[in-house]
């Protein structure tokens, strides 16, 4: 009988220890973001002049945007728009969308 009795409570303790558990730990998913790769790109004279007139124009009267921040559509009207502020020709237009857009 005694035999009998540790085999059903060994039995039970197996059998309790394969079910699931309600307080279990749940298990998550750690997902990492990608890491953005920029491009190192060597600017041209006429790039680096866009550059320079982006920086000195544009920065005089606010904050610059990071170029990468608009697409290339974004930046022609964007372009058209602060020229007459920035009291820049056409062709400084150019250089400066150029520039912001790596043409």
């Amino acid at each position: 009988m005694r035999t009998k009795l540790l085999s059903i409570i060994v039995d039970l303790t197996l059998l309790a220890s394969c079910s699931s558990s309600k307080n279990a730990v749940a298990k998550t998913e750690t997902k990492t973001k990608p890491i953005a790769v920029l491009e190192v790109v060597e600017l041209t004279p006429e790039l680096a002049q866009g550059k320079s007139i982006y920086e000195g124009k544009c920065g005089r009267c606010h904050k610059l945007p990071a170029v990468e921040d608009f697409t290339v559509e974004e930046w022609q009207p964007i372009m058209l728009r602060m020229q007459k502020k920035a009291k820049i020709s056409d062709e400084e237009r150019e250089l400066v969308y150029n520039y912001v857009t790596m043409k």
